[in-house]
Formats: structure tokens, sequence, C-alpha cells
């Protein structure tokens, strides 16, 4: 019995050891600002880039390299900035592409109570993200590519008050061929809508394929408090096959050894961080687009890339066609994510127990909408999980209770027998049936908060809601740790009274390890996010009531029964 329980809790430290190494590795800010943008392109950056542009398309439609793919890039490319501000994003389009250079998401500062946004797309200070689209030509038909020169006819858009949406049109013409690209904003969206109209009065068909790509240097600026995944991921359906491809990551070290080459429908390609995503999705989803990643270079530093291109289309002499697509810039939330594209809200990874943190997650969602701070919904959450696993603990403390009040006779049997240890075990065997105790009841608590445990662990570590998130008093953000240590210092001492409702080990060593685990849980919860330490202390809280009225019960049960003996 003290053997198993050992093991368990023994388990639950090591997997406290693995969260809290993810938890602390790369201590910093989760998404350091690299200032403002630049936004001329040098020789050598146009030159060294050239190599971004995707060079194939979807099965029997690749295209011919057009000028810019085949490193034709102008010596010196001089680009002007379009900024557009909505009440949620205040974007910098580059006339050079419409290249969306700098995201700065307005309703999530960086730091609490500070007035600097995170600035998830930039280019600045030597760090690379940003989004890419374009056309290219086939047979050698013009189309402009994200090295193309548009034209706007202004420099500032902004959102007024009742204007329920922007429209940027940027316009490139040459052999008969005009293209508008429009970017569509709405009020509180963070998806953006990239239209081409295309007006062939070239006299001759004319035939392109779309492409859309995010690119970014392989590193982060700064570091996190919380290791998340930082990389790419896609997913689609297999062209003929039933099999969804429902997620898939691909990350810049897989980038580097080989280039992404797939062919998939229903399908969108994003680049994935701690709380903040951007993704590209096409217009037409049951169109297969031809998935792929590739490498370049800028300033010497080496750059990723994944995107997806569509089939070429044709646009016969005289008439207007049409080419969309959507970019999604901003926090990783459901209730946005969804709607767009399917499977898009498994961005949001919660883990090998996703089953067990969707309903969490839901019912904190639920509990905030009544009473409006996220502390106070963990607590009630802590209290439904409770609920929930109200008859397993109660076993279990029966059975505990039960092994403490047998305590004195496995002590006579220990000095009996301690020389034998099969004969002890043989006895001890024979006393639990006689007493009708399994051995085993006292370790279900810790079985069965391993999961739900790592599951809110992830629910804090991914969820944009409780970024920053107030509880009371010092806990200015649920998402941090206690900055005073107040949480797991109760925690520690909540631990240490459960245990002393716990029969005590009766091997030394034992005892002295477990007389210790208070300490050293309150030394790795201090690390952890402070809703986590939250959820373990009301649990504790929880736990030491429900114990304690069974314990009593027990207690008089066999009490009564030696007095009638």
């Amino acid at each position: 019995m003290d053997n198993r329980r050992l093991i368990l809790v023994v388990s639950l430290g090591f997997v406290l050891i693995l969260l809290w190494q993810a938890w602390t590795k790369d201590q910093s800010a989760v998404n350091v600002s690299p200032g403002q943008t630049s936004h001329t392109l040098s020789g050598t950056s146009a030159q060294s880039s050239a190599n971004d542009l995707p060079q194939s398309v979807a099965p029997g439609s690749a295209p011919a390299a057009n000028t810019a793919s085949a490193g034709s890039v102008p010596a010196a490319i001089s680009a002007s900035t379009i900024t557009v501000k909505t009440d949620v994003l205040d974007l910098h389009i580059s006339t050079v592409g419409g290249v969306i250079d700098q995201a700065d998401l307005l309703k999530y500062p960086e730091e609490q109570n500070k007035a600097k946004p995170v600035q998830l797309l930039t280019d600045s200070q030597g760090f690379v993200y940003i989004a890419q689209s374009g056309l290219i030509g086939a047979k050698g038909d013009p189309a402009p590519d994200h090295y193309a020169k548009f034209q706007s006819s202004k420099d500032h858009y902004q959102l007024e008050a009742g204007q329920n949406e922007l429209s940027i049109p940027l316009t490139w013409e040459q052999d008969g061929i005009k293209i508008t690209k429009t970017y569509l904003l709405k009020r509180g969206g963070y998806a953006v809508r990239i239209e081409y109209k295309i007006d062939n009065t070239s006299g001759k068909p004319w035939t392109a394929s779309q492409y859309r790509q995010l690119t970014r240097l392989g590193t982060t600026p700064g570091t996190q408090l919380v290791h998340t995944y930082t990389g790419g991921v896609y997913a689609g359906d297999v062209p003929g096959s039933k099999d969804r491809l429902a997620y898939e990551k691909v990350s810049f070290e897989d980038m580097a050894k080989t280039n992404l080459s797939k062919n998939l429908s229903n399908g969108w390609v994003a680049i994935i961080q701690h709380y903040f995503l951007s993704a590209w999705m096409p217009a037409k989803p049951d169109q297969v687009n031809h998935f792929y990643t590739l490498k370049s270079f800028k300033n010497n530093q080496e750059l990723y890339s994944i995107g997806m291109s569509s089939p070429v289309e044709t646009v016969p002499a005289g008439k207007t066609a049409h080419m969309d697509s959507t970019l999604y810039v901003g926090p990783k939330i459901q209730a946005n994510l969804a709607p767009l594209a399917q499977g898009l809200n498994l961005t949001i990874d919660f883990g090998i127990f996703t089953v067990i943190a969707d309903p969490i997650f839901w019912l904190l969602k639920h509990f905030h909408e009544w009473v409006g701070n996220w502390g106070w919904s963990i607590v009630l959450v802590t209290m439904v999980i409770k609920l929930f696993f109200l008859w397993p603990s109660a076993i279990s403390y029966r059975s505990m209770a039960k092994m403490r009040g047998v305590t004195p006779k496995m002590q006579q049997l220990k000095e009996r027998f301690g020389d034998d240890r099969q004969r002890l075990s043989q006895e001890m065997m024979k006393l639990y049936k006689k007493e009708k105790i399994n051995p085993l009841g006292g370790c279900l608590p810790i079985v069965i908060q391993i999961p739900v445990f790592i599951s809110l662990y992830w629910v804090l570590a991914e969820s944009v809601e409780l970024r920053q998130a107030p509880w009371i008093f010092w806990i200015h953000d649920l998402s941090q740790k206690d900055p005073f240590f107040v949480l797991p210092l109760l925690m520690g001492i909540s631990m240490f009274i459960q245990q002393r409702l716990n029969p005590a080990p009766m091997d030394p060593m034992q005892k002295k390890i477990f007389a210790w685990l208070p300490v050293i849980f309150t030394v790795f919860f201090s690390f952890f996010p402070a809703g986590l330490v939250l959820y373990w202390f009301v649990n504790n809280l929880l736990s030491i009531a429900q114990q304690y009225m069974i314990t009593r019960q027990i207690e008089k049960q066999m009490a009564a029964t030696a007095n009638a003996d």
C-alpha cells in the first residue's frame, strides 16, 4: 500500500516537473514588440528574397515562373506605407506587393495596464513576420506578385464612428491587364478579406493562379513565460479520400529540412504562437489548393513560409474575374475561429486531454458570463469537478479512514513479521480482507486529479480570454505566477493538513518523503499560473472537508464495532 501511494505521488511529482519545465522555459514577455517597421526594401533585401515565391500550384496547372520568381527583382524598390486602423486592428500595408508587414492588436496590450498593443506581424529590428499574397501568371502572362508595385489614392484609412467597414483598394496595370487588390475590414473583426478584380482588356486570354503565404523568421523575439508551440499548422481534405487531415503541425525545423508539398481541399494554413495566430483561408474552400512551405533569405536571415496556391484560372479577353481570400490575424478565440474555416479552432491546442479541457473551458466561459470574474469562475469549476468526483473520492476517503483506524494493528504485524516480507504481505492482505479495506482505494484521488490538472494547465496556458485576467487583491493576472507566493503557500498548508488525515506510512524513509512533499509541491506551484494554484488550493479545501467528515464517521463506526466486540 505504501509503495503504491509513493509511486503515484512520485508520478504526480514527475508530471509537475514536466509542467514546471514547460512553464518556466524561456522566461520573459510573451511577445516583445520589435518596434517600428522599415518600409524601404534595399537592393540586397529584394534580390535575396526573390526565392520566397511559390513555384507550384494544384495538380496539372503549374504556371511558368514569372519574371519576379525567376529572380529578376528590381535592384531597388521604393515602397510607401498605407496605414489602416479599425477598432481592433492597426495594419501597415506596403504598396510593394500589398504585403501586410505590421499588425497591432489594439485590444491586447503587451503588458497589463500599458497602452502598447501586441504587435503580431512586423518587419523591423531584425525580426520578420509578414502576410504575403499575389498572383503568378501562366505562360508568361503578366501578374502582380508580392514584389509588384501597386498604386493607392490614399495612405491612411480609419474606421470612423458609425462606420462598419473599410475598403482599401490598390491598383496594378500592365499590358492590358488591370488588377484591383482590395482589402476589406469590418468593425470588431480580425478577418481581412482580400479581393482581386481582374479586368482583361489585352485582347487575348489571361491565365494565372493565386497564392497566399505567411513568412516568418524561425525564432521568437524575446521569450515567453509559457512554452507553447510556435510554428506552422495546416488542415484540409485529401482529394478522392474520405479521410480528413484534421490538423497537422509543420515546425520551422521541419521546413528547414524539407518542403511541404500537398494538394488539399477545404483547408487553411496558419502560423500559431502563444495566444495568437495568423491564418490564410481560400474563398472557395472546396477547391483543391497546393499546400507548400519554402525557405528564403533576407539580409542573411533564413525565413520560412507556409502557404497555398490555387489552380490556374483563365480570364477571357474583354472579361472580368475575381479571386479572393481571407486572412485572419488576431487572438485564438474559439468563437472567432470556428465560423471561418473547418477545424481552425483546433489551433487552440489543449494537448492530449482535449476531451477533458474542452468542457472545462466551456464551464469556465459560462461561469464567467455569470460572475464576470475568471478567478471566481475557476473556483466554481473546481466545485463542479469536485462534485463530479464526489462518489469515487468518498470511496477513497473511506478506505484511507479504515487504514488509519487499523494502523496500530498493521504496526503490530510489522513488529511480528518484519523480517519475513512475504509473510508480512500475506498477513496484511488478510487484515485488509477482514476489515474490508481496498489497499488501492487511497490512491484514487491522486489518479483522477492528474488528467484534470494537466487539462486545466493547458486551458490556462492556451485561452487568450484568461490572459491578464485579474482575480482579487494582489492577483492581477491568473495566467502568471502569484507575485507574492501567497496562493502556493496556502496550497502547501492545505496539503500538509490533508496529509494529517491520511494514514501515516509505516516505512520511516517513506514517512520522511511524505513529510517533505508539501514543501516540494509548494516550491513547484510557486512558478505555476495563479489560476492553476487556485484550482489546486480550492480542491484541497473541499477534499479536506469531505475527508474530515468521512474520517470522523468511519472512526465512530469502528469505535462502536470495537465496543460491541
